[in-house]
């Protein structure tokens, strides 16, 4: 068996592909496509859809770009993405909802768009709490919020009917990957992206079919679940080089994938900031409820081998830092000028970090509210003729950001959990010492960057540690 795995991560603005070495655990090769797949919504701007054929297409493109003698050695592929959200597609005996095209001694996967929805992301916020509050209570310790699948799905079959009645599959972007790739006439699902549809028993591993029918929610989409890291199927043909047979793990959260690959100990906590940020730590003896689910900040999600993965996740994260910086570029051509988005940031980070950003200015940025408090809005206070600069409002942004997680999850809780330090994750906090700063200051714990960090190499560690177990 060779010593490569292909790592793949469909993530909600990018694709990232690297290729692992299992004998040093080392990333050989990579590549990242941002995927540009944002399309208008159907309802206004409550909601959240990506083209599909799009982020297939970015795929493709960094599968493309890895070494071909290393990809001819690849034993095992494994697949996570973003978690959540949910797309459909049309397979039957005649047609599937992609074509395989053989092209010299390889083969080209092509998404046929009319048989594939768009796919609705985690970010949709078409389930408003009126809405929610007419579901049926989940048999699960887990809550279901907007953007989860299986809301969306109920939102779909009261809203649009008719578009559901075109599908007969269902699954997050990475089960389609999966699908597509092996082939598949069913999709298959872990149960970390069934936990993160909602609806999903983590203590008995099953769907809460009973409860779901009840409700005329459409249970012949649901996929079938199997064991995290477990094989799903074998590739259907030599792809990029790609060995055809070579066995494809069943999709993966992005976040236990990223855990994963960073976490060295138990007493690691994860931090994460990209376009959302969460705080996470592995727990190893979490008994799951069977319900009904508590709402509270602090979530725990399925992970590998049995534990769980304890998370505050913030919907505000490096959206809420990007939403400032629009706003600033779109208040400068208000006045006549412009800028581009890199100068802005530039300009922000250096004057966030001088001695003179530091003030009382306080930033509540939950403008996207939370899962546990849909309705929670962001603002702006204390403010005073002195501590208006650019600098300090970007300062007490950052400050606020963290702020919101700290409240999410207090460094007590981490203490009490035996955490001793955090390890910092994500190109959003990576890249800002702003952040870096406030999270050592609330948090009063060592902050670290591993060579980890990446949900790619997770969803490559995850297939070639699991799948045999």
């Amino acid at each position: 068996m060779g010593k490569y795995v292909l790592g793949i991560d469909i993530g909600t603005t990018s694709v990232k592909v690297c290729i692992v070495n299992t004998e040093t655990n080392e990333v050989e090769s990579q590549h990242i496509k941002d995927t540009q797949s944002n399309i208008p919504s159907d309802t206004g701007p409550g909601g959240n859809k990506q083209n599909v054929t799009k982020i297939i297409s970015a795929l493709n493109l960094c599968v493309s770009k890895m070494p071909k003698h290393l990809l001819q050695e690849i034993s095992k592929i494994g697949i996570c993405g973003q978690m959540h959200g949910v797309l459909f597609w049309k397979n039957d005996p005649e047609s599937k909802a992609w074509d395989i095209i053989e092209k010299d001694t390889s083969v080209r996967y092509d998404v046929l768009q009319e048989r594939v929805s768009a796919l609705y992301t985690w970010q949709d916020n078409r389930c408003d709490p009126s809405f929610l509050s007419t579901l049926p209570t989940p048999q699960s310790h887990l809550n279901v919020s907007t953007g989860f699948g299986a809301a969306t799905m109920f939102w779909m079959t009261k809203n649009k009917p008719g578009k559901l009645q075109k599908y007969n599959c269902s699954g997050t972007i990475a089960d389609f990957a999966v699908a597509m790739l092996c082939d598949l006439d069913k999709p298959l699902m872990s149960c970390q992206m069934a936990a993160s549809w909602g609806y999903y028993n983590c203590r008995t591993s099953q769907w809460n079919k009973d409860v779901l029918k009840g409700a005329n929610f459409p249970v012949d989409l649901l996929p079938d679940i199997k064991p995290s890291g477990s094989i799903a199927g074998t590739l259907a043909g030599s792809w990029h080089s790609i060995p055809q047979g070579t066995p494809v793990g069943v999709g993966l959260g992005d976040l236990q994938c990223s855990v994963l690959s960073t976490a060295e100990t138990l007493q690691d906590a994860v931090l994460n900031i990209s376009t959302s940020a969460q705080i996470s730590f592995v727990v190893e003896n979490y008994q799951a409820t069977e319900g009904p689910p508590e709402v509270t900040s602090l979530t725990y999600w399925p992970y590998f081998n049995k534990q769980h993965v304890a998370v505050a996740a913030s919907l505000n994260g490096g959206n809420s830092l990007a939403t400032f910086v629009r706003m600033l570029q779109q208040w400068v051509l208000d006045l006549g000028f412009s800028v581009p988005q890199s100068k802005v940031w530039e300009k922000l980070l250096v004057l966030g970090m001088e001695d003179s950003a530091d003030s009382d200015l306080i930033v509540t940025p939950t403008c996207l509210g939370e899962r546990y408090d849909p309705d929670l809005t962001a603002s702006v206070s204390n403010i005073t003729v002195g501590n208006l600069g650019l600098g300090q409002l970007f300062r007490a942004l950052c400050r606020g950001m963290i702020e919101n997680l700290h409240r999410m999850i207090p460094r007590e809780v981490l203490g009490n959990v035996g955490i001793n330090r955090i390890v910092g994750n994500g190109s959003g906090l990576s890249r800002n010492k702003i952040l870096q700063k406030e999270v050592q200051n609330l948090f009063q714990l060592p902050l670290v960057f591993t060579s980890g960090g990446d949900a790619a190499k997770g969803a490559a560690l995850a297939v070639h540690l699991y799948s045999n177990a």
